[in-house]
């Protein structure tokens, strides 16, 4: 089975990619490197059935493959508002070479969209079947409305063409290999507190958010692309829902530090809660995450300390 992981040297890419190789699949990895590292898929370098080829996908490639899996774009604000307009060139060019590529080939196409498309919604927890409420021009729409047009692209190529789509939609995971400048909040506050530096916080630290660890998240696209859904389907961990400040205080105890917080302006369009109903996932693909933020953290710490020497 020949594998296309778009994104394949970011933070859940070089996840999945793991996933892929030691199931004796072959893969080939696209990314060009602006936010994705290479020593993330530095081990699978020299492997018969692992090739890795720097390319834009907002340029169009012509590869044979039977499963392409998109998650190619900078997935954290600070990285993706850096030059907005290549991400959301990212999320439409992008997203439409692939699914070119998918229906030329014949192939299955999961694309991740995000958490993000579901904005500051009324609902308490958030079904697939919500709209959403995005700022279609504000300084994150770049990100959020060009995951909304990639949706809405592979739907169309699905109605028009037949072309074989998954679309996940993932919400905050964290885990080994997340970047330490990358802007996520957990990587944030596992780097300042192992830096005795102060803790930042944008806004009142009560924003509400469901962290789930990326080896949870890779056998739910797993699952996803295996069976015969289209989508969209929550992958997310409702049960560990945490507001920011709580979450900054269980890694200060964590990490053993009394690191001070230094408070910031919210940033606008900051979304104030984003919690994932999966009741989908569960019926759909037997899915839910098992791992616990207790443990999550302590993998992640442990990873990233070991990093830092």
């Amino acid at each position: 089975m020949i594998n296309i992981v778009t994104g394949g040297a970011g933070f859940i890419g070089s996840h999945l990619i793991d996933w892929l190789m030691k199931s004796g699949e072959e893969v080939i990895c696209l990314d060009n490197l602006c936010t994705g590292d290479r020593k993330n898929i530095a081990r699978w370098d020299n492997h018969p059935k692992f090739k890795f080829i720097k390319h834009d996908i907002t340029n169009p490639i012509n590869i044979e493959v039977e499963k392409i899996w998109h998650l190619a774009c900078p997935a954290s604000s600070k990285n993706y508002k850096r030059d907005s307009i290549k991400t959301s060139l990212t999320n439409s060019i992008g997203t439409f070479n692939v699914l070119e590529l998918a229906t030329k080939n014949k192939a299955k196409v999961l694309f991740t969209s995000t958490s993000e498309i579901y904005g500051n919604s009324p609902s308490n927890c958030l079904l697939e079947s919500n709209f959403g409420y995005v700022n279609p021009n504000g300084f994150k729409s770049c990100y959020s409305e060009g995951k909304r047009l990639a949706e809405s692209l592979c739907f169309d190529f699905f109605r028009s063409h037949k072309t074989q789509i998954r679309v996940a939609r993932i919400f905050n995971v964290y885990g080994p290999r997340i970047k330490k400048n990358d802007g996520r909040v957990i990587s944030n506050f596992i780097y300042q507190a192992i830096d005795q530096k102060a803790l930042t916080i944008n806004g009142s630290g009560k924003q509400k958010r469901c962290f789930c660890y990326v080896d949870d998240i890779i056998p739910g696209l797993i699952k996803l692309m295996d069976c015969d859904f289209c989508g969209p389907i929550n992958l997310g961990n409702p049960k560990e829902e945490y507001n920011i400040l709580s979450i900054a205080n269980l890694i200060k105890r964590k990490i053993n530090v009394d690191s001070p917080f230094k408070k910031l302006p919210k940033p606008p369009d900051e979304i104030m809660k984003r919690k994932p109903s999966i009741k989908l996932a569960k019926e759909i693909l037997n899915w839910e995450p098992k791992i616990n933020i207790d443990l999550g953290l302590e993998k992640t710490i442990s990873y990233i300390k070991l990093e830092d020497l």
